[in-house]
C-alpha cells in the first residue's frame, strides 16, 4: 500500500503521525528517509506524542538512539544513523534486539541499516518544497 500525505507546518506533524499509526496498527518498526531538512524529527516528535511520550524529544545524532517512555507503557526507540562509519558499527548498540523488542522504533537516516531492517517496516519518504511544505510517501 502505497499513500502520500502532506505536512504543511510542524503543528501538524501529531495528526500526520497519528493517521500513519492508526493505519499501519501492527507497525512497529518505521525508517524515515529524507534530506536534511526534511521533518524527519519533526514527524518523529510528532509519532512521540500520540504515543504519550512526555520526555523531551530531540533527535539523537551523537548518541545514535533515545529511549522515551510512553504514558501508555511502553517504550519508544528514536534512532539516528547519520554519523555512522558503517552497519556494523549497529551491532555494538544491540540494534537487533531493539527492532526485536516489540517496542516502536523510528529510524532516521536508515539507509545506513543496509539489510537489517526487518521484514514489515514501514518506509516513510520525506521531501520538502520550496514552500516549506512537506510530502511524505508511505510504503512497505
Amino acid at each position: 500500500m502505497l499513500a502520500t500525505l502532506t505536512l504543511r507546518k510542524a503543528d501538524d506533524a501529531a495528526d500526520v503521525a497519528r493517521l500513519i499509526l492508526q493505519s499501519h496498527a501492527g507497525t512497529r518498526v518505521f525508517a524515515l528517509h529524507g534530506d536534511l531538512g526534511a521533518g524527519k524529527t519533526t514527524l518523529i516528535k510528532g509519532f512521540c506524542e500520540v504515543l504519550g511520550v512526555k520526555d523531551q524529544t530531540s533527535s539523537p545524532t551523537f548518541a545514535i538512539v533515545n529511549e522515551y517512555h510512553s504514558a501508555h507503557g511502553g517504550t519508544v526507540y528514536h534512532f539516528d544513523l547519520y554519523r555512522l562509519r558503517n552497519a556494523g558499527e549497529l551491532d555494538g548498540i544491540g540494534f537487533a534486539e531493539y527492532l526485536d523488542s516489540g517496542a516502536y522504533c523510528f529510524i532516521e537516516w536508515p539507509e545506513l541499516a543496509g539489510d537489517r531492517l526487518p521484514p514489515g517496516t514501514l518506509e516513510l519518504r520525506l521531501a520538502m518544497a520550496p514552500d516549506g511544505v512537506r510530502t511524505i510517501r508511505l510504503g512497505a
